[in-house]
């Protein structure tokens, strides 16, 4: 299956990603993977990414664009690929559907993770890290440490990231729903998407998502 992940920040897709891919048996394909990996190998896509991220500016569409289609190029997505972070806008989603088109290709599915925004915001904001380790994460109504402000495994210091305050999240929102939102529409004019809610534990979200795919699969 050749599926794309869409979901508002705070929505779990990095976890449900990982999750689908494995019981799909496909790649799951992280735009900020690829960013990483090309930059660490320091390849010719990777360097013209990082010079406009030195610069503090948006790496354009192209280079985004031509990272994804290395990646998808792999043999191991030869058979599928579970796409997370890309494409982000309208203009990336009818690249991927000439890239796709060009290779004999099509997506299966795009699969919309739905949460209100009230949830994504008391989601995020509610994060706390460890100064000491950042794999130290806790949540002041999910996961509140034993005492306020101090990690449970090492002692350390919890803080709030700046990229977590409230007024940052509902930033990221609103980047959400002008740049992201849009190709919800877009696929659902091809009968592509498949909505379902992300509320709940993990484990029951991504049977859902299972359950979503395979109807969406006997429909066509």
């Amino acid at each position: 299956m050749r599926i794309v992940l869409v979901g508002p920040p705070g929505a779990g897709k990095g976890t449900q990603a990982a999750f689908l891919a494995k019981n799909l048996s496909i790649p799951h394909i992280s735009t900020g993977d690829l960013f990483r990996a090309n930059i660490s190998k320091q390849t010719e896509l990777g360097k013209l990414a990082k010079s406009y991220m030195d610069k503090g500016e948006l790496v354009p569409d192209e280079v985004t664009i031509a990272m994804a289609k290395d990646r998808m190029e792999q043999p191991d997505a030869v058979h599928g690929f579970l796409l997370d972070g890309f494409p982000r806008n309208v203009s990336q989603a009818e690249a991927l559907d000439e890239m796709l088109k060009s290779e004999g290709m099509k997506l299966d599915a795009v699969l919309d993770l739905e949460v209100p925004e009230e949830e994504v915001v008391k989601r995020i904001a509610g994060r706390r890290i460890c100064r000491n380790d950042s794999a130290h994460v806790f949540h002041v109504s999910y996961k509140a440490p034993k005492k306020d402000g101090v990690c449970d495994v090492c002692g350390g210091e919890l803080y709030q990231r700046d990229d977590d305050s409230e007024e940052t999240v509902r930033t990221r929102l609103e980047v959400y729903h002008t740049q992201t939102e849009p190709i919800i529409d877009y696929y659902k004019a091809q009968g592509l998407v498949v909505t379902i809610s992300a509320l709940g534990k993990v484990e029951d979200v991504t049977a859902r998502a299972m359950e979503a795919l395979k109807r969406g699969e006997d429909d066509k």
